[in-house]
């Protein structure tokens, strides 16, 4: 313990903050940014469960397209089952426990996945870009955008 004393308010407003920590071997990686104000701003505490892992995959999804370069996008494995890899084209949440993903798979059939936060595990894949396409599809700064636009009301 360190001799820091904390007023009450500091610290409920310690407990409320969400945290972050990851290490790579890799020094080159870079490491998730910082916290968005707009994800930050509404205690974790007043978030649903869906919402809260939401929030959190969109910072992960677009962190992994930044390493990407122009000729992959992303894309998520699925832990269990044979659901395969979905490219993904679009993500949201229905409270208080649910989170969907929206995309097509590798044959190019579209696809969705609607899964419980208790199950939740993915895993973000490079994918080269689909071959019609100029540039590459970066879903994570579209749902990024909408995340800030939807906490400033």
């Amino acid at each position: 313990m360190g001799d820091e004393i904390e007023t009450s308010a500091e610290a409920a407003e310690a407990a409320a903050m969400p945290r972050r920590h990851e290490v790579h071997a890799d020094p080159e990686v870079e490491p998730c940014k910082d916290i968005p104000e707009s994800v930050s701003q509404t205690p974790v505490a007043q978030k649903s469960p869906a919402e809260w892992a939401y929030e959190r995959l969109i910072l992960y999804i677009q962190n992994f397209e930044e390493q990407l370069d122009n000729e992959h996008e992303v894309a998520m494995g699925f832990a269990g089952g044979e659901t395969g890899v979905l490219r993904i084209e679009g993500m949201g949440f229905f409270d208080p426990d649910m989170i969907t993903f929206y995309g097509s798979d590798s044959m190019g059939v579209k696809t969705q996945l609607i899964q419980h936060v208790s199950q939740l595990s993915v895993m973000l894949r490079a994918l080269p870009k689909e071959v019609e396409r100029e540039a590459p599809s970066r879903i994570g700064f579209r749902l990024a955008a909408d995340l800030a636009k939807n906490n400033e009301k």
